[in-house]
């Protein structure tokens, strides 16, 4: 079994209990998702996120419909959630969110493990198009975070 890894650091210049909340509210998945995968939220078992958490997805990758449903396996406010799929187009998925407090700047931390399915053809796939997309997919979430806090900041002041 192949494991992939992807690892990105943010600075985001907010504190950390206010990026955590934000991060705590599933519906800013949406908001930070890229418009392309058609991303919507089909069912959680509560409006925030909390160890045992399970959500549904759905998404559209290259037109292909596809459904996703992850658990929160470990919760630790504000510092550090783990999300992982229990169903979905990965043999596995698990995404490690961290959160550091710098002042009144916050590092956060993605680091996603993940392995395809079909041994492998799953990893020609991986080399041809699901790591340039993993990563794609990462650069959006960057930029739209670093958009929407600096929004934040700008209506606070």
């Amino acid at each position: 079994m192949k494991f992939h890894t992807l690892r990105r650091e943010q600075w985001i210049p907010r504190p950390i209990g206010e990026v955590f909340e934000f991060f705590a509210d599933a519906r800013n998945l949406e908001r930070i998702t890229p418009p392309w995968l058609g991303f919507w939220i089909l069912s959680m078992d509560s409006p925030y996120i909390s160890e045992g958490t399970e959500i549904r997805y759905r998404l559209r990758l290259h037109g292909i419909p596809l459904f996703w449903r992850t658990e929160i396996r470990h919760w630790d406010a504000p510092h550090r959630f783990i999300d992982v799929q229990r169903s979905g187009p990965y043999k596995l998925w698990r995404h490690t969110h961290s959160f550091e407090a710098h002042g009144e700047r916050t590092k956060m931390i993605d680091v996603v493990r993940y392995v395809l399915p079909f041994g492998f053809l799953g990893q020609i796939a991986h080399n041809l198009k699901v790591r340039a997309d993993v990563r794609k997919i990462f650069d959006y979430r960057y930029q739209r975070i670093q958009q929407l806090f600096e929004e934040q900041g700008s209506e606070t002041t």
